[in-house]
């Protein structure tokens, strides 16, 4: 059986959750106050705009990834489009929420010993890294991905972990905090290298199985796509533009670690200059 997504769906098939719509609309809300209202009143640092647009558009593509058509698209016809949110859910949308949160958000949890200690540990690259891949493989099994499509309590979680395990995973790369810091520009680097390999290993996986997921192999046919090529079509999502924004950012810090140490080594060239110039003066 076809499906019929013309205009219509486009139209209608909006998932205006309450959840996500109030949830979206209090954290947007208590970002706007505390940068505001609440930055003045306690003399805390400005926030850049860039760190305003950058937290904001994180929040609104997370969003749209969760209420937009293409939400029922994935849940009821489309394991590729699926893909599509998941990689706006893990790694677009969280990247930019940790851009734009200014350091003294995290003062509170610094301040208090025990929640310090716990998000030290959590912070910590290995374990972000173990968090953030074990949980995205246990989804995709096929028992427990096929449960997300047919209860929403079970999908909803499915979500919400992806967030937060993904603002954990993204954490060595643009921590906000010193407290918490981000590793050195090569230890970023390799970070982002070994970090793209689960992934890869995943969507390769689903590219050369046959169907795993029950719910899609009854599904009615979008387009006329069959369930195997729309799985081999969610793990090459799955498996080149995550990983072709992996390469981006790997490229980016490899040239401002390149400038970091051409500025170093004409910093000890022209030191080494001074110094030998007075002790020629000196003479």
């Amino acid at each position: 059986m076809t499906a019929n997504l013309g205009p219509d769906f486009w139209l209608t098939q909006w998932n205006l959750d309450p959840s996500i719509v109030i949830g979206t609309a209090l954290i947007i809300g208590g970002y706007l106050y505390a940068i505001g209202p609440l930055r003045k009143r306690y003399h805390f640092e400005e926030v850049k705009r860039g760190q305003i647009f950058s937290f904001l558009l994180g929040m609104i593509i997370i969003f749209l990834a969760l209420v937009t058509p293409l939400d029922e698209l994935g849940d009821s016809y489309l394991f590729s489009a699926h893909m599509v949110q998941h990689l706006l859910i893990t790694v677009v949308g969280p990247p930019l929420l940790l851009i734009g949160t200014p350091e003294w958000f995290l003062r509170p949890v610094v301040r208090n010993p025990a929640l310090f200690r716990i998000a030290k540990f959590l912070t910590m690259p290995a374990i972000a890294f173990i968090l953030f891949n074990a949980d995205f493989w246990l989804w995709h099994a096929p028992p427990l991905y096929n449960s997300t499509l047919e209860n929403e309590s079970v999908h909803i979680l499915e979500h919400l972990t992806f967030i937060g395990f993904s603002v954990l995973y993204w954490w060595p790369m643009f921590s906000p905090s010193k407290d918490l810091p981000r590793l050195s520009f090569g230890g970023q680097i390799l970070y982002l290298f070994f970090g793209g390999m689960p992934t890869v290993a995943l969507g390769a996986g689903l590219t050369f199985f046959s169907p795993l997921y029950t719910p899609y192999i009854s599904a009615p046919r979008a387009w006329g796509i069959s369930p195997a090529t729309d799985q081999q079509l969610g793990g090459l999502i799955m498996w080149i533009p995550g990983n072709l924004l992996y390469i981006v950012i790997m490229s980016i810090l490899f040239i401002r670690w390149m400038q970091k140490q051409e500025a170093k080594q004409i910093a000890q060239e022209r030191e080494a200059y001074e110094k030998e110039d007075a002790s020629g003066a000196v003479v």
